[in-house]
C-alpha cells in the first residue's frame, strides 16, 4: 500500500492507494455492523470506523486533508467511476437517512443543482445533479447518486460519480463494494450525524 500525493481541482487532498494484491473478494450481503461479521470473512483493511476488502477492479483511496491531517473519506474507484464512504454516528432506533436526505437536497438546491428522490438498492437513495467548472473553466453538469443505509447505532452514506451515477444499470461493481463494507461504530459517545473517525492504516507511506 503507497502513500501520495493527488492532483485534484478541489480543494488539496492527499490520497492512499491499495495495490491489487490487496484485493479480496467479499460476498456483497451487507453493509455489516463490525461485530456481526460473517464468521469466514475475509481480513480487511482496517480503517478505523471502516473495514474495507477493495473488490476486484477498484482502488482503495483515502482523502486526507491537508490543513487538518484528518481523513475526510474513503474512495473505491476506476476509471469509470467512483463511491465515495462516509460513515455517521446516530440514534440506536431512528431513521437518520430518512432525517438527513432532505437536508441534502435542500443543500443542493441551495448550491443550484438539483436532488430526486427514487428507491434504489438499499431503498430510498437522492439523484443529484450540479453544474461543475474544472480547472480550466469550463463547466459541465455533473450527476451523483448519494445512498444512506441505517445500522445499529450508525449511518454509512455514500456519493457515486461517475459511471455508477450516470447508468445504473452498470452500477454492479460500486453497489456490491457498498454492500461489502462493514462499519465499526465503537463506544464512544457522540451526537447524531458525527462523523466517525477514519484512520490511515499503519504500513501506509507517503509518496512524493
Amino acid at each position: 500500500m503507497k502513500f501520495r500525493r493527488k492532483n485534484t481541482a478541489g480543494p488539496s487532498v492527499d490520497e492512499i492507494t491499495a495495490p491489487a494484491d490487496d484485493v479480496v473478494e467479499v460476498p456483497a450481503a451487507g453493509p455489516y455492523d463490525a461485530d456481526e461479521l460473517p464468521a469466514d470473512d475475509p481480513e480487511r483493511i482496517d480503517l478505523g470506523s471502516l473495514l474495507v476488502a477493495p473488490p476486484a477492479g477498484l482502488e482503495l483511496r483515502l482523502q486526507v486533508d491537508e490543513a487538518s491531517q484528518q481523513v475526510q473519506a474513503v474512495l473505491l474507484a476506476s476509471e469509470r467511476g467512483m463511491i465515495e464512504l462516509r460513515a455517521f454516528a446516530a440514534p440506536r432506533n431512528g431513521d437518520l437517512w430518512g432525517e438527513v436526505r432532505p437536508q441534502i437536497a435542500a443543500d443542493m438546491s441551495q448550491r443550484g443543482g438539483t436532488a430526486t428522490e427514487q428507491e434504489g438498492r438499499f431503498g430510498p437513495e437522492l439523484s443529484c445533479s450540479m453544474t461543475v467548472t474544472d480547472s480550466e473553466g469550463r463547466t459541465g453538469t455533473q450527476p451523483s447518486r448519494v445512498v444512506g443505509i441505517n445500522g445499529p447505532r450508525w449511518l454509512l452514506r455514500a456519493t457515486l460519480l461517475g459511471e455508477p451515477a450516470m447508468d445504473p444499470a452498470k452500477a454492479g461493481p460500486w453497489e456490491d463494494a457498498l454492500a461489502s463494507v462493514a462499519v465499526r461504530r465503537g463506544e464512544q459517545a457522540l451526537p447524531p450525524g458525527e462523523p466517525l473517525p477514519v484512520t490511515m492504516p499503519p504500513q501506509a507511506r507517503r509518496v512524493d
